[in-house]
C-alpha cells in the first residue's frame, strides 16, 4: 500500500508539471498571435494616415502675399536702420482681400544646457534591467521559490515515510536518488523552451543528490568514506558538465559550492590534509578551466574566496597544534598561489583587455596572502629563511611583470602593480633579517629617503613607495609597542629601544611634512592620485598621534613599573594626556583658522567630560585603598590638582573661543548654558566630596579591626574586616558631606551664577541660579534634615539662610538692570 501511494504521488507530480508546461505553451502561442495582430494593425494605421503639413508657411501663387520688413507709419523722411537691433521679418498671408493678414513669426532656436545625469540608485538599476516586474517575478523569483518548496515537500514526505517505518534505509536513499533523477528528467524536458526555469530545477536535483548521499553516509552508514567521497566527486563533475551543457553560470557556481562542500559532507573529524588539499587543487583546476572556457569571472572569484577561507582556517588551526605540518602547509600554499596567479593572468592574456578591479585585487591579495601564510609558517619552522622567502616573492613578481609585458603586451596597470609589489617585497626583505625595532627604524628612514629621491629624480612611483613604507612603519611601530611594553623585560626610563624608535618614527613623519611644505602639484599612478597638500595634512595629524602615543605609553609603563598602587600609577598618564592636549589645543587656537577652532573646541569638551566622569575617580579609588590597607601616600590626590587646573584651562579656552564668534551653532542655544552649568556644579561637588573624605577619614588600624564586631567571626580573614570598616567609614563621611557640604556649595554657586548672569545680562544663567537655589532648598528640607547632627543642621541652615538673603538682596538691589535689559531686548525685537 505504501509503495503504491509513493508511486501515485510521483505520478501526480509529473502530471501536474506536464500540464503546466502544456498550458504555458498554449499561452505563449496566444501571445504570439496577439503580437502579430497588433503589428498588422500598426501597418494599416500608417497607410491610412494623412501627410503632415510642413512647419514653414506654404505660399500659393493665386493668393496675394504682402511681405513687410517692419510696419511703420508713413513718412517723407528716409528710413533709418538701427544697426544695433536685428531686422525682424514678419510675413502676412491673405486668402482674400477682406480677410485680415495672419502673422507668422519664424521660430528662434534656443540652446538648452544638457543636465547632468544623476547616479542611478540600486532600485533604478534594477528597474532598468528588469522593466517588467511581473516578468522578473514570474521568470526568476517564483521558480527558485518553487524549487525550494518542492525540495522541502519531498523532504517532508520522506521524513513522514521514515517516521512511519514504511521504508528501510536503503530504500530511503533510493527514493532520494529517484526523486533527484525525476526532477532532473523534468528539467531536461523543459530545457528547450524554458532554459532559465530548467536550470533552476537542475540545481534542485543536484542538491537532492548531495543531501541524499550525505545522509546515506553519516546517518545510515551504507558505505564507507571513500565511496561517499567518490560518489560526491562524481556528482560535482556531473554538475560541472551540466553547467557547460546548459551554458548557465549559476550551475557552475552550484558545482563550485558543492565541490567545496564535499569534504565537509563526508568528514569524520580525522581528515587527511594531503588528500583534502589535493582534491581542492584538482577541483580548482577543473572549475577554473570551465570558467576560462566560458569567461565566467564570478566562478574565478568564488573559487579564490573559498580556497582562501578553507586553507586559512586550516592553517590557523594547524599552527596551534603540537606537531604542525609546516612543509606540507608551505607546499600547498605555493600551489594555491601559483594556480590563481597563472589563471588570473591567462584569462587576461586570452581577452587582451584591461584588468578589472576584481582581477587586480585578486592579483595583489593572492600575493600578500601567500606571503603572510609563508611568514607564519617560517616563523616557527625556519625563521632564518624569512628574508630569502621575501626576496623570492619579489623576484617572482618581477618575472611575471617582465614576461607578460615583453611577450604579451599585458595591461600596464597589472605590470605597474607587479612592479610595485616587487619594490615592496625588496623593501621588506632587508628589515626582515633584522629583529625588533630595527625594522621600524629602517622603514622610517626609507620613507623619507624615497620622498627625497622622488623630488630629485621626478620619479612618481617613489612617492607612492614612500606612502606605502610609512604605512608599514606605523604597523611595525605598533608591533614594537606591543612587544616591549607588554613584555617581561625591564626598560630604562626614556633611554630604551622602543621609546627612541617612537621618537625616530615621529621625526620621520615631520620630516616628510617639511619636504612637502612647498609642493602643490598632483601625481597619478595606476589610477591613484598623490595630492601633496592633502597628504601633508594627513602626515601632520599622524605625527601628532604618534607623538601622543609615544609619550603616553612610556609614562604609563614607567609609572606602573615603579608604583604599586594602580590608581596612583594611572594618574601620571592622565596628566600627560591633559598636558599634551592642552598644548595641542593652544597651538590650534593660535593658527586662527576655522578648522583649528573646531578641533580645539572638540578637544576641550572631550577632556572636560573625561575629567568629570573618569579621571577624577582615580583619586577616590586611591583614597579608599589607603583607608583600607593603611599603606601608601595620596600621590594621585595631589596630582589631581594639575588635572583640575588643566580642565579649568580647557573651560577658559572654550569661553575665549566663543566670546566673539561661536564655533558651533550649538553654543548659541540656551541648552549649552545649562550643560556648562551642570559640569561646573558636578566638578565642584566632586571636589568637595574628595576633600571632605580626605579630611574626615583616616586609615583603618589594627585596633579598629580588633574592636570590630566582625573580629570574632572573621579572625582568619582580616582583609574582609578592613574592607568592611573602610566602606562603612567612607559611606558615613559621604553622607555628612552630601547633607552639609552640598547645600553650602550649591548655594554659593547659585549666588555666583546670579551675579555673573546679571553682570553679563544672561537671563538663562539667572534662571539656572534660581533653579539651583530651589533645588538646594528642596534637598535641605526633604533629605538633609534627617539623621544629621545638631551642629550640621545649625551650620547648614545658617549659611544657606545667609546666602538666600544675600541673593534676594542682590536681586532686589540690582533688579533695575534686569528690567532695563528686558526693555532693551523688547525694543530690539520691535525694531
Amino acid at each position: 500500500m505504501e509503495i503504491f501511494l509513493l508511486v501515485a504521488i510521483f505520478t501526480l507530480l509529473f502530471y501536474i508539471l506536464t500540464t503546466f508546461k502544456n498550458r504555458f505553451d498554449q499561452v505563449e502561442d496566444q501571445f504570439d498571435e496577439l503580437n502579430k495582430k497588433i503589428a498588422l494593425l500598426k501597418i494599416t494605421e500608417k497607410a491610412t494616415e494623412k501627410p503632415v503639413a510642413p512647419s514653414t508657411p506654404v505660399i500659393e501663387k493665386e493668393k496675394p502675399i504682402a511681405i513687410f520688413e517692419q510696419i511703420k507709419p508713413l513718412s517723407f523722411e528716409p528710413e533709418k536702420k538701427d544697426s544695433s537691433e536685428e531686422t525682424k521679418k514678419v510675413v502676412f498671408s491673405m486668402d482674400n482681400i477682406s480677410q485680415e493678414p495672419t502673422l507668422v513669426v519664424p521660430k528662434v532656436e534656443q540652446k538648452t544646457a544638457v543636465p547632468v545625469v544623476p547616479e542611478k540608485t540600486f532600485w533604478e538599476n534594477f528597474k532598468e534591467k528588469n522593466p517588467d516586474l511581473e516578468k522578473f517575478i514570474g521568470e526568476n523569483l517564483i521558480n527558485k521559490i518553487g524549487v525550494l518548496i518542492l525540495v522541502l515537500g519531498i523532504s517532508y514526505f520522506v521524513k513522514y515515510a521514515i517516521d512511519k517505518d514504511w521504508i528501510n534505509e536503503p530504500a530511503r536513499v533510493g527514493i532520494g536518488i529517484l526523486c533527484g533523477a525525476l526532477v532532473m528528467g523534468i528539467a531536461h524536458k523543459l530545457r528547450q523552451n524554458y532554459a532559465a526555469f530548467s536550470s533552476v530545477i537542475v540545481a534542485g536535483a543536484i542538491a537532492i543528490f548531495y543531501f541524499t548521499i550525505g545522509i546515506a553516509f553519516h546517518d545510515y552508514h551504507l558505505f564507507n568514506q571513500s565511496v561517499a567521497f567518490g560518489i560526491m566527486v562524481v556528482i560535482t563533475a556531473f554538475s560541472a558538465f551540466i553547467s557547460l551543457s546548459y551554458n548557465r553560470s549559476e550551475l557552475a557556481v552550484l558545482s563550485l559550492i558543492g565541490g567545496f562542500a564535499v569534504p565537509f559532507m563526508v568528514s569524520t573529524g580525522a581528515g587527511n590534509y594531503v588528500i583534502l588539499f589535493s582534491y581542492i587543487i584538482i577541483l580548482n583546476i577543473g572549475i577554473l578551466a570551465l570558467a576560462y572556457h566560458k569567461k565566467w569571472n564570478l566562478v574565478n572569484v568564488l573559487a579564490y574566496i573559498f580556497t582562501v577561507l578553507l586553507y586559512g582556517g586550516w592553517l590557523f588551526k594547524e599552527i596551534d597544534n603540537d606537531k604542525p605540518h609546516y612543509s606540507g602547509a608551505f607546499v600547498f600554499a605555493f600551489a594555491f598561489y601559483f594556480i590563481f596567479i597563472v589563471m588570473n593572468l591567462i584569462n587576461n592574456i586570452r581577452t587582451k583587455g584591461e584588468f578589472s578591479k576584481a582581477q587586480l585585487i585578486i592579483l595583489a591579495s593572492n600575493t600578500f596572502l601567500f606571503y603572510g601564510a609563508g611568514m607564519a609558517i617560517l616563523a616557527n619552522y625556519h625563521p632564518e629563511l624569512r628574508g630569502l622567502f621575501t626576496t623570492l616573492i619579489a623576484v617572482l613578481n618581477l618575472i611575471y611583470a617582465w614576461f607578460l609585458y615583453a611577450k604579451f603586451g599585458l595591461d600596464k596597470k597589472a605590470v605597474y602593480l607587479l612592479i610595485g609589489m616587487t619594490l615592496t617585497f625588496v623593501t621588506l626583505a632587508i628589515p626582515i633579517q633584522f629583529e625588533g625595532n630595527y625594522i621600524t627604524l629602517f622603514w622610517a628612514a626609507e620613507a623619507v629617503l624615497l620622498l627625497w629621491l622622488s623630488q630629485k629624480s621626478k620619479i612618481t612611483s617613489y612617492r607612492f613607495g614612500s606612502v606605502i613604507v610609512h604605512f608599514l612603519m606605523i604597523i611595525s611601530l605598533i608591533i614594537d609597542w606591543n612587544k616591549f611594553y607588554r613584555g617581561t623585560a625591564t626598560l630604562n626610563i626614556i633611554i630604551n629601544p622602543v621609546f627612541c624608535t617612537g621618537l625616530f618614527a615621529m621625526a620621520s613623519l615631520f620630516a616628510v611634512y617639511y619636504l612637502l611644505s612647498r609642493e602643490t602639484k598632483k601625481n597619478s599612478l595606476l589610477g591613484f592620485t598623490f595630492d601633496p597638500e592633502k597628504y601633508r595634512k594627513y602626515v601632520l595629524g599622524l605625527g601628532f598621534a604618534i607623538s601622543y602615543f609615544v609619550g603616553f605609553l612610556e609614562v604609563g609603563y614607567q609609572s606602573d613599573d615603579y608604583i604599586q598602587n594602580i590608581n596612583t600609577a594611572a594618574e601620571f598618564p592622565v596628566i600627560y594626556h591633559l598636558v599634551f592636549f592642552a598644548i595641542l589645543s593652544t597651538y590650534l587656537i593660535k593658527m586662527k583658522t576655522d578648522s583649528g577652532f573646531k578641533a580645539a573646541t572638540l578637544i576641550a569638551i572631550s577632556n572636560i567630560i573625561l575629567f568629570a566622569f573618569w579621571f577624577s575617580n582615580y583619586a577616590f579609588n586611591e583614597h579608599q585603598e589607603i583607608i583600607t590597607t593603611g599603606k601608601g601616600q595620596p600621590i594621585a590626590f595631589y596630582l589631581h590638582y594639575i588635572s583640575l587646573f588643566l580642565t579649568i584651562y580647557f573651560g577658559f579656552q572654550l569661553y575665549q573661543m566663543n566670546a566673539k564668534k561661536v564655533v558651533f551653532e550649538l553654543f548659541n542655544k540656551k541648552m549649552y548654558v545649562w550643560i556648562a552649568a551642570f559640569f561646573v556644579i558636578y566638578i565642584a561637588s566632586t571636589e568637595i566630596m574628595l576633600h571632605g573624605l580626605v579630611l574626615l577619614n583616616s586609615p583603618v588600624t589594627t585596633q579598629d579591626v580588633q574592636a570590630s564586631s566582625l573580629y570574632a567571626d572573621y579572625k582568619t580573614d582580616l582583609d574582609y574586616i578592613r574592607d568592611t570598616i573602610a566602606t562603612e567609614t567612607i559611606a558615613v563621611a559621604r553622607t555628612k558631606i552630601t547633607k552639609t557640604g552640598y547645600p553650602i556649595l550649591w548655594g554659593s554657586l547659585a549666588f555666583v551664577f546670579l551675579i555673573v548672569g546679571i553682570k553679563k545680562q544672561v537671563k538663562t544663567l539667572r534662571i539656572i541660579a534660581l533653579a539651583l537655589l530651589g533645588l538646594t532648598i528642596m534637598k535641605l528640607f526633604l533629605f538633609d534634615i534627617s539623621n544629621v547632627s545638631e551642629t550640621g543642621k545649625i551650620i547648614s541652615f545658617i549659611l544657606l539662610g545667609i546666602l538666600i538673603l544675600v541673593i534676594s538682596f542682590v536681586y532686589q538691589k540690582i533688579k533695575v538692570l534686569v528690567i532695563d535689559e528686558n526693555k532693551s531686548t523688547e525694543t530690539d525685537e520691535t525694531k
